[in-house]
């Protein structure tokens, strides 16, 4: 279960990651513009130009999304592997309950409770960062799965029957991810993160994780926005 959420998690992280791609270019264009208009005022300077041509500024954005995908991979998938299902205690063993005390992870309600009555930009980023991506990464695993369908099925059954078919296996795909290893994966960096922000009390636990929310923050707005085409299978 731990490989298979992170497998989810780094699959939707370099989903998103994806789609940035055409946006870190588009910032490494107007730094290279910039930097152009000022060492091209001087005669001396004039031939650093030409230092970085379009395939190096294409190089340096795919080297920057690398990073940023790493860095989120880090973030949001390296939890994943700290998961762990703890069986129900039977009700013959309310005894050693009583005798052990309670168990020292608290319940997800309880998670959920804290973090509404205890906010803090880790709390809320990290388990919703993961949501996005989640999804992302189910629609990319649907996606996969639609078009080899299609494919395998157009010449035998025709392009109707093909597309239909095809449209209903990756619903059936997109729904068991997110209902086997989505919601895990969203409350594991939940658990993950108020274990973080408990670990510390005050003005360190709002500050807690700021670096990391802030590298995952805008590439859940790209997963939602654009590697989460969920209205694509029923069109």
């Amino acid at each position: 279960m731990p490989l298979g959420l992170l497998a989810l998690v780094a699959v939707g992280v370099h989903a998103a990651a994806d789609t940035l791609d055409d946006r870190l270019l588009s910032l490494v264009d107007r730094a290279d513009a910039a930097f152009d208009g000022v060492v091209g005022r001087h005669d001396l300077t004039a031939p650093m130009v030409e230092w970085v041509s379009l395939e190096l500024r294409t190089e340096i954005a795919r080297a920057l999304a690398l990073l940023w995908e790493l860095a989120a991979d880090l973030v949001l998938a390296l939890p994943a592997l700290g998961y762990r299902e703890a069986a129900a205690a039977k009700p013959a063993e309310a005894w050693r309950v009583a005798l052990e005390g309670k168990q020292t992870q608290p319940s997800w309600r309880a998670l959920w409770r804290r973090c509404l009555r205890q906010p803090t930009p880790m709390r809320w980023l990290r388990p919703l960062s993961t949501a996005a991506v989640v999804v992302a990464g189910a629609c990319t695993v649907a996606r996969l799965l639609q078009g080899t369908v299609y494919l395998s099925w157009r010449e035998l059954m025709g392009d109707r029957v093909a597309d239909w078919g095809a449209r209903g296996l990756a619903l059936a795909v997109l729904v068991g991810v997110l209902a086997t290893l989505g919601w895990r994966a969203v409350l594991r960096n939940l658990q993950h993160a108020d274990e973080a922000c408990a670990s510390v009390s005050g003005r360190k636990a709002f500050t807690r994780g700021l670096l990391g929310c802030a590298v995952v923050a805008p590439l859940a707005v790209a997963a939602v926005l654009d590697a989460s085409p969920l209205l694509s299978f029923l069109r």
